[in-house]
């Protein structure tokens, strides 16, 4: 065999040996891609993203896009060829599975944890656009979850609304703690409740729903013994009118802040976004504060592929994002939603010299 054709047919061996080995071999890595976007302004699967009952809305153009990253699962197995692949590739980032499922976190725990993230960054968007509108949100403490096992199993449902612990009224999750442990383990503690199937059924009928006497015997506390009764309270809130947001397959809270907003456009007269594209994510509490998310990077070039100018960026996040900004996008620095209100008009008048920057000094 000459010899030109001997080293050929070493180097193509070589290279599907390595080619083999870059398949079998595993490594503990994950990936990081940009997701598509949706405009809360918009529908999605043929139903509208958001809508609003009883209660005038506007209409809206433009966009409001919220913006989303795609990962690969908890349970999915990277080899040396992908990650390469991945390393090598512009749009996508890869880096250690730890980073997105710490302490060995399954696929299942991860889903379920993004649901309910999902689901609280909706009503917490609720809450905040109202506000931010000058609307009254009257709040509740409910029964947010119940452990399984403990003295409240059965007797207690999330969802349930506190009204008093011991004859005394409730009025932040935190009292109810405060009230259980001024019990003895072993001792009765006595509830005041809604629960959660009447309270809906009562408003449905357009009557006050009545509360509910349960007793409980406290349980002793690992580590210091104090008194519990195996529930953890939380906040819900009462609407003045019905809200819904309506996106399948997206998990986890940031969300939150483009929400908000596809609210109160449709809640106000005129064009919030006057007519442009506008992207964004942050996540949002109940004072509209906004927060900071994972990802910002393939959140940028997803909204800049799918067409937006402006990209509604969470403060704490700005230093990532301008150093990775795709060409042709303008990231708005914002804090709160009425930041991001601010900024929107100004942008819907075309007057963006005002309008505060990541990377302005």
């Amino acid at each position: 065999m000459p010899r030109r054709t001997a080293t050929m047919l070493a180097a193509t061996l070589m290279l599907f040996a390595l080619l083999c080995a870059g398949v079998f071999i595993k490594v503990p890595y994950s990936e990081m891609s940009p997701g598509p976007t949706v405009n809360t302004l918009g529908d999605s699967r043929g139903a509208p993203v958001i809508s609003i009952g009883d209660r005038t809305t506007y209409p809206t153009t433009g966009h409001l896009n919220m913006t989303t990253v795609r990962v690969t699962g908890a349970d999915y197995d990277m080899n040396l060829l992908e990650a390469v692949h991945g390393w090598l590739s512009g749009d996508n980032i890869v880096v250690p599975h730890e980073n997105l499922y710490p302490n060995g976190k399954t696929e299942e725990q991860s889903t379920q944890e993004n649901a309910e993230e999902f689901s609280q960054s909706q009503e917490s968007a609720k809450v905040a656009a109202l506000k931010q509108l000058g609307i009254s949100v009257p709040t509740r403490v409910v029964v947010s979850s119940v452990v399984k096992g403990s003295p409240s199993e059965g007797r207690l449902h999330a969802g349930d609304e506190v009204k008093t612990v011991d004859g005394t009224p409730v009025t932040a999750p935190g009292d109810v703690a405060k009230l259980v442990t001024r019990h003895k383990a072993g001792e009765p503690v006595e509830f005041a409740v809604v629960p959660a199937a009447e309270a809906e059924e009562a408003r449905k009928a357009g009557r006050a729903p009545a509360a509910r006497t349960v007793g409980i015997t406290t349980a002793k506390a690992e580590g210091d013994g104090h008194a519990i009764v195996g529930i953890r309270a939380g906040t819900a809130h009462t609407f003045p009118f019905p809200i819904d947001i309506k996106l399948a397959d997206v998990g986890g809270p940031s969300a939150g802040l483009m929400f908000a907003l596809g609210i109160v456009d449709k809640l106000t007269p005129g064009d919030l976004t006057g007519g442009r594209f506008v992207a964004g994510t942050g996540t949002i509490d109940d004072a509209g504060r906004v927060g900071p998310i994972g990802g910002i990077q393939m959140k940028t070039i997803g909204a800049r592929k799918a067409g937006a100018r402006y990209f509604l960026t969470p403060a704490e996040n700005c230093a990532s994002a301008a150093g990775n900004a795709p060409d042709g996008l303008t990231l708005v620095k914002v804090s709160t939603i009425g930041d991001a209100v601010q900024s929107l008009e100004k942008i819907a008048k075309g007057d963006t010299a005002g309008v505060p920057q990541c990377g302005d000094s």
